[in-house]
């Protein structure tokens, strides 16, 4: 399996680019913003890989960043949530607008990616809401190395059970506490991400 690819941008197309590995070009989809956001054509670029297998293909999904990956293989545990589904919510919607769209159960805002109708928006957000936040973290602005199965430090952590304790679900917790986090770094004292949370929460 495929899991990272360093390379040459060689091509990019409407849904895929080839990528010069040694002079093997590898075609990998991507979501519309991870297009956008390649180097140009020539220069040196770094794709994690998600490597799916079928009885007829192999298919390469690149990502620039791990958590992006993540994303894609979070969306697709939903029922009626394929690869190009997946891919066309992550073009439309940033981890962190996500997040945001779980954590405060926005179907509407989900709805706006391409191939997302009201009745998959709504299961997106609802089956997601217990799982997404973890993830939503990797995109605050850097503040945690968000690798696949990272949590959040222990201050963190401490401040989402307080928020909850005061009655807040958990999924706006966590999300309230990892801006938290971006903003005051992975040092913060559990007692500041409790203060910034409520603030954020209370907006």
């Amino acid at each position: 399996m495929i899991g990272k690819l360093k390379g040459i941008v060689d091509e990019i197309r409407e849904e895929e680019l080839i990528l010069d590995v040694n002079g093997v070009g590898y075609v990998v989809s991507a979501s519309a913003r991870t297009l956008r956001a390649l180097p140009a054509v020539g220069q040196a670029a770094t794709l994690h890989v998600e490597t799916q297998v079928r009885e007829d293909a192999i298919r390469l999904f690149g990502f620039l960043t791990a958590a992006e990956r993540d994303w894609f293989r979070l969306l697709q545990s939903v029922q009626g949530v394929g690869a190009k589904v997946a891919l066309g919510i992550l073009g439309a919607l940033s981890g962190e607008a996500l997040s945001a769209a779980i954590g405060h159960q926005d179907k509407a805002m989900m709805a706006r990616a391409p191939g997302v109708g009201p009745k998959l928006a709504a299961r997106l957000v609802l089956e997601l809401k217990d799982r997404a936040p973890a993830l939503g973290v990797a995109d605050l602005g850097g503040a945690i190395a968000a690798e696949p199965g990272s949590k959040l430090p222990k201050e963190a952590q401490d401040a989402v059970l307080a928020l909850v304790s005061l009655g807040y679900a958990r999924p706006q917790a966590s999300l309230a506490v990892a801006k938290g986090v971006a903003a005051l770094g992975a040092q913060a004292q559990t007692a500041a991400l409790i203060r910034l949370g409520l603030k954020e929460l209370a907006q």
